[in-house]
């Protein structure tokens, strides 16, 4: 049988070694990269082949798992992400899911838990701990109380791409066009068209009303940078 072929993300040094060193000794997975950063993840997933990627959410930034998470999902949709983090606030949990990982595991558990979410994770079979379990059930039911909130959710949301996403959030904060323009290091043509085509995803003539229905629907965090 092919062992599970693993990438590991964690900025301290001493947690990514003593993940690869459990993951190594066992029969079924081994560790293929083991990096510092989410964009030596992003990278690594470039050249290297990946069944599993388990990340850190905080590394050289405090999203960069996220942003790391996102990428997978967008270029390499088989790679199952796994987050591996010592946060548990709720948005940054949400918003970590949000990204299409498979499971959000709080460091600290013991090795022998971690493996068994690695192991249901390539069977497709999810594990989430309690707490992860209710956010995601607390949302569910938050989303099935508005067919406005569950529709947008799952039409529009989740066919923004990454950029669009960073450009709602720049919207939230009271970014200007010229000013998202210098943030990103781009032409302010090139924000006049993507916003363009931010605003036929949403069906909406202003950005105004893209600002007022994310806020309405209270999915601000979805879009804004984890602090």
């Amino acid at each position: 049988m092919d062992k599970l072929k693993i990438l590991i993300a964690e900025d301290m040094d001493i947690i990514r070694e003593d993940l690869e060193e459990t993951i190594n000794k066992q029969d079924d997975m081994i560790v293929v990269g083991s990096v510092a950063t989410g964009i030596e993840a992003q990278r690594a997933a470039d050249r290297i082949a990946i069944d599993i990627a388990i990340l850190d959410v905080e590394m050289e930034s405090n999203n960069a798992g996220i942003k790391a998470a996102n990428y997978l999902h967008d270029n390499y949709p088989s790679i199952i992400v796994l987050y591996l983090s010592a946060h548990e606030n709720s948005n940054i949990i949400l918003t970590a899911m949000a990204t299409g990982a498979f499971d959000y595991i709080v460091k600290g558990c013991s090795d022998e838990s971690l493996l068994e979410h690695i192991r249901k994770a390539a069977s497709g079979e999810a594990n989430l701990e309690s707490k992860v379990q209710l956010l995601m059930i607390e949302e569910y039911q938050r989303l099935r109380k508005s067919e406005k909130s569950l529709t947008f959710f799952i039409e529009n949301l989740s066919s923004l791409t990454p950029t669009e996403k960073d450009l709602v959030g720049y919207l939230l904060m009271g970014y200007k066009v010229k000013e998202i323009a210098k943030e990103r290091h781009v032409e302010v043509v090139t924000v006049k068209t993507q916003i363009t085509m931010l605003l036929k995803k949403f069906n909406c003539r202003r950005t105004s009303k893209i600002i007022e229905m994310v806020e309405d629907l209270n999915l601000s965090h979805l879009f804004l940078p984890v602090e």
